[in-house]
């Protein structure tokens, strides 16, 4: 292996191991969202599967929630009285998955929103 390669390699490896909060909190509203769409393609045979993943969006958005509440938060105050609305949305409107009284759309909408705005802002 040569040493340009040698160093292209060890660039890539130290690059993929810095993560910025945004990109982490990226990758988790992520992972949860293509979880709650595979559920949701499955159906009736997926109910238990999208049980988990609403769940776990639900958990997350309280936490986010804590986070926005935080004196240490730093983002503007309107960004996080409107981030703080989806995470109280998020936490009303779960159950009515769980009931089987409402489908999943909302949620995935607002998690995509979320996702775009961090994207814009993920390094």
């Amino acid at each position: 292996m040569n040493a340009q390669l040698k160093a292209r390699n060890g660039y890539a490896t130290a690059n993929a191991q810095i993560s910025t909060p945004k990109s982490f909190e990226y990758k988790i509203i992520a992972r949860v969202t293509r979880e709650i769409i595979e559920a949701a393609k499955k159906g009736k045979k997926g109910f238990p599967a999208l049980l988990e993943a609403v769940e776990i969006n639900r958990r997350l958005w309280r936490i986010l929630e804590e986070d926005l509440l935080s004196a240490d938060n730093q983002l503007p105050n309107d960004t996080k009285e409107n981030l703080v609305y989806l995470a109280e949305f998020t936490r009303q409107y779960t159950p009515k998955i769980i009931r089987r009284e409402a489908g999943v759309q909302p949620i995935l909408e607002v998690n995509t929103a979320i996702l775009r705005g961090l994207r814009g802002g993920a390094t």
